[in-house]
């Protein structure tokens, strides 16, 4: 076997442990492995191979796994981790853990255009590479829709949304409908603090690019809906890890509520992410997503958009307009103008972010409290 064969072979085996790392396995093929090489060297390769049983080792298996001494296992982290393939955190119990990270959803996608990066020839080359992995998942997923959809639809939610809570143009509160047994069905006004509250139970929080506008960015496909871009946050130790490779910076509590509020007013859609999806756990990330630029959005998706939310919209016909606003701000087309001229949404695609309440000029929508999840398929291309 010649050597670039060799090396080839043991892309291919690196590509296999990557694609099996995160939530959204994408196939090892030729686009793939090509991407890896930007961010995996020749030298590093061996290394990632030994993740392929188990993507999450101590220092101890590695050693075990990968033959290499302590030293050498260190020097190989701190190159993979600038790089976003190693995520090198000490776990609850404070014993240090290496774990591989997926290519994208969430890992070496997300973090590398996360950071500030120029917008140059190397840069566009991954670009574009990224751009052809993406349209080739997608064929993929058209091609075997019938097979391939109905188990995707099953996945577990891949964030939550936390809802914007103040009408633009009034001021005040959202109108939230507690839905759940009381002495009757009662409406009232609660002022919903939960992205304020997440920011403020953290002590470390990071601040990096909005991946998806950044990628879009040097793809040359600018945002159509906000000049933001430092609109990610991450909390605790993926703060630690973003700002340590230098993908964020850390950032005050004020600072951080700042960004918050510039979100809202360009009607961003705050989500928050969950270890292992599991939205009972701290959360490790917030998003602030456009609709044109957001990887899990209806514009850009591929896969289906499984969502989990607390809420669900609900239009007053009495004192809507129909001016169409909640239609333009929409994020996954859920709202539309019914043939009584009124606002109307699909519930069954209504994520519950609160944009169409907080930007109604008539203040004619609430939001109905409930948990759910949002399965929304991908539509065929052909």
């Amino acid at each position: 076997m010649s050597k670039e064969t060799n090396i080839s072979a043991k892309y291919k085996i690196a590509a296999e442990a990557i694609s099996k790392a995160g939530g959204t396995p994408i196939p090892a093929n030729e686009t793939l492995l090509k991407i890896l090489t930007y961010f995996i060297n020749e030298d590093e390769v061996d290394f990632v191979t030994a993740f392929k049983d188990q993507k999450s080792q101590t220092m101890e298996q590695l050693k075990a796994s990968s033959g290499l001494s302590e030293e050498e296992i260190l020097a190989k982290v701190k190159s993979l981790s600038g790089k976003g393939v190693i995520f090198d955190q000490p776990n609850t119990a404070g014993v240090m853990v290496y774990r591989l990270l997926p290519l994208i959803n969430v890992g070496t996608f997300e973090y590398n255009f996360m950071g500030k990066i120029e917008n140059n020839e190397r840069n566009r080359e991954i670009s574009d590479l990224f751009t052809k992995l993406f349209q080739e998942f997608a064929y993929l997923i058209d091609e075997n829709y019938d097979s391939l959809v109905p188990m995707l639809m099953q996945a577990p939610p891949v964030d939550r949304t936390v809802p914007l809570h103040e009408n633009k143009t009034t001021g005040k509160p959202v109108t939230i409908v507690i839905n759940r047994p009381v002495e009757g069905h009662v409406e009232r006004i609660v002022p919903t603090q939960e992205v304020e509250d997440i920011i403020m139970k953290f002590d470390k929080i990071a601040l990096g690019h909005c991946f998806c506008r950044h990628y879009k960015d040097i793809s040359g496909k600018p945002c159509k809906q906000t000049d933001e871009r430092e609109t990610c946050f991450t909390f605790g130790k993926s703060a630690r890890y973003t700002a340590a490779q230098g993908f964020a910076r850390m950032i005050t509590r004020e600072e951080a509520l700042d960004v918050l509020r510039r979100s809202e007013e360009a009607g961003l859609v705050h989500k928050a992410y969950h270890p292992n999806f599991n939205s009972s756990k701290d959360e490790t990330s917030i998003c602030n997503c456009c609709k044109c630029c957001c990887g899990n959005s209806m514009e850009n998706m591929f896969v289906p958009i499984v969502n989990e939310t607390n809420y669900l919209a609900k239009v007053s016909k009495d004192l809507c307009s129909s001016c169409g606003t909640c239609v333009e701000k929409c994020h996954t087309d859920a709202c539309y103008i019914g043939d009584d001229g009124k606002a109307d949404r699909i519930e069954e695609h209504c994520i519950g972010c609160g944009v169409c309440a907080a930007f109604c000029p008539e203040d004619a929508i609430s939001l109905i409290e409930g948990k759910r999840i949002v399965r929304i398929p991908p539509k065929r291309k052909r």
